[in-house]
C-alpha cells in the first residue's frame, strides 16, 4: 500500500535558474511558501499552468510532501535540497534565512524519489 502525500508544484526560473515553487498565484521562492496541493485533480491543473508559462519558468512538475517533525518537507532528498539550496555553505542561499520550514527542510530524512518526479523522467 502506497502511502498518500501532499504534492507542491517546483520550477526553475527561466531566466535566473532560481528553484521556486508556485504559491497560488505566482512563483515564490520559499519552499515555506508553497501551496500544498491533497487533491490531484487541482494539482493537475496547476502543473498544466505552470507548463504554459514557458516564459517564466522550465523543468515544472509535482513533488511529494509529507509531514518531517515539526513542519512539513518534501519526501525527496534531492527536492529537500533543491528547497534549501545553494547548500555550499550554510550561510548563504535559502538556509541562511533559517526560521522553522527550514529547520523542518534540514530535519527531514530519508531518500525516497518523488513520484511526480519519477514521471517526469517516465515521459523523457
Amino acid at each position: 500500500m502506497s502511502a498518500t502525500y501532499l504534492k507542491a508544484l517546483t520550477a526553475n526560473l527561466l531566466a535566473e535558474g532560481d528553484v521556486v515553487f508556485w504559491a497560488r498565484d505566482h512563483w515564490a521562492e520559499q519552499f515555506a511558501d508553497a501551496e500544498l496541493f491533497s487533491d490531484s485533480a487541482a494539482a493537475e491543473a496547476a502543473l498544466a499552468v505552470a507548463k504554459a508559462q514557458v516564459r517564466v519558468v522550465v523543468d515544472a512538475y509535482l513533488i511529494d510532501v509529507a509531514e518531517a517533525g515539526s513542519g512539513l518537507a518534501p519526501v525527496s532528498y534531492r527536492e529537500r535540497l533543491r528547497a534549501l539550496g545553494p547548500t555550499n555553505e550554510l550561510t548563504h542561499g535559502k538556509q541562511a534565512i533559517g526560521g522553522a520550514a527550514i529547520a523542518a527542510l534540514s530535519a527531514a530524512a530519508g531518500a525516497a524519489r518523488s513520484t511526480g518526479r519519477l514521471d517526469l523522467i517516465r515521459r523523457k
